[in-house]
């Protein structure tokens, strides 16, 4: 079964409406879910928050965490998921941050870093990726694993 196709089934059977809000992949998480058929059934939606002023805005990321931690940070990523919930009125959110290249931006995190985030009643998981590729193949392993993610999340609820 596809990745995406299996957060999905996962979302529906836990009675779950799920969101992401994306920076370096740019909505690309949000097109492969929505190219599953049935996703309507509980993905809401996306926001795409390429621009730290985005963040600020539509995902409720304190700019004092942008200025203390950068943009490419498990901080930027956790306020990011979590600010999701609220914007898109969701159960859980899935979001990431990073440097898909292709040079060091000035948040001196390397080409390939990614901070992914999953934000799930009233709990919040992030991880550190390093990821190998050109920038397009950075932003699909990032989407990739987000959703690897998301499904972890949603199986730990049946071990509560």
């Amino acid at each position: 079964m596809d990745i995406y196709a299996e957060l999905l089934k996962e979302s529906r059977d836990h009675n779950l409406k799920i969101g992401s809000v994306e920076s370096l992949t740019a909505g690309m998480f949000a097109s492969f879910v929505a190219g599953v058929s049935g996703a309507s059934a509980s993905f809401l939606g996306g926001l795409v928050t390429y621009d730290p002023m985005v963040k600020t805005k539509l995902a409720d990321v304190a700019q004092k965490t942008i200025d203390d931690y950068g943009i490419v940070s498990k901080q930027v990523a956790t306020e990011m998921a979590e600010g999701g919930l609220k914007a898109l009125d969701a159960d859980m959110v899935l979001s990431c941050t990073g440097n898909a290249g292709p040079t060091v931006q000035d948040d001196k995190e390397p080409v390939g870093a990614v901070y992914i985030a999953c934000s799930i009643r009233g709990e919040t998981v992030s991880k550190r990726l390093l990821l190998e590729g050109d920038r397009n193949e950075i932003r699909r392993k990032t989407c990739d694993e987000m959703a690897t993610l998301g499904i972890s999340c949603i199986k730990s609820l049946d071990n509560c």
